[in-house]
């Protein structure tokens, strides 16, 4: 498993996220991917699932999410992004962890946020 690449591929997710393109998202994912974030019911759980809820982005982030910065810290097998957000309530911004899980593919395996999630309830 290649660190370089493991970094290729979030960053490639990341620039999809900025696009919208939610299909190119999804195919940097394995089919029995996890995505967690706190403080939701439930865990979506494969690339499918995951892939429906992409489509619905707009109405799971605040009104006015933007990412400010994003920084990588790359271990072996998993990268933990300290993302810079603000949104229409927190003009200011503030910061969320998101850590990603590989196979020995670079594919990811599990995304799971790390939020504040009673500031993240208020922000909508």
């Amino acid at each position: 498993m290649s660190k370089e690449k493991n970094y290729e591929v979030c960053k490639a997710a990341w620039d999809a996220v900025g696009r919208a393109d939610w299909d190119a998202v999804a195919a940097h994912y394995t089919d029995n991917m996890i995505f967690v974030i706190p403080g939701q019911n439930d865990v979506l759980r494969g690339r499918s699932a995951f892939r429906s809820a992409l489509d619905n982005f707009g109405q799971v982030v605040p009104p006015g999410f933007e990412i400010t910065d994003l920084r990588y810290c790359v271990g072996d097998n998993e990268i933990v992004n300290i993302v810079e957000w603000k949104s229409q309530k927190i003009p200011d911004g503030t910061q969320s962890a998101v850590v990603f899980k590989f196979n020995e593919n670079s594919e990811i395996t599990e995304e799971r946020w790390y939020i504040d999630t009673v500031q993240w309830k208020a922000a909508f």
